[in-house]
């Protein structure tokens, strides 16, 4: 199996509700992401992606979450915006426009801390 990945980050807002502690207030992260994708096989160039697309794809999604507060953005209008929630949420869109019948994503991984990160994957 090849696996390549991509990191990258975003800078944002939250608030975990119904949190018994000081990440049930309004705090911030600079988040960091790594995006895995799999493969059983090589394209024709001897590619599993090429990381420009990768990279395209990816910051649709860091875009829409940077600079933002996550509670006001959709799923997390109603899903709590833990790590574990952001992962896979960032997994489950990449999923929709990088996945094909050779490649797949195989896992998203957040930090939002130097020491704290969460992954999610199949």
């Amino acid at each position: 199996m090849y696996e390549v990945s991509i990191e990258t980050h975003f800078s944002s807002a939250h608030r975990l509700r119904q949190y018994e502690g000081e990440c049930e207030r309004l705090h911030g992260h600079n988040w960091n992401v790594r995006i895995s994708i799999a493969s059983e096989e090589l394209d024709d160039l001897g590619m599993v992606i090429d990381f420009k697309d990768l990279k395209r794809e990816t910051n649709v999604l860091m875009d829409k979450f940077d600079h933002q507060y996550l509670n006001e953005i959709p799923p997390f209008t109603k899903l709590n915006p833990t790590t574990e929630n952001i992962a896979r949420y960032i997994f489950d869109e990449l999923s929709k426009t990088i996945n094909t019948n050779l490649i797949k994503v195989h896992r998203v991984a957040v930090w939002e801390s130097p020491n704290s990160y969460a992954s999610y994957s199949l």
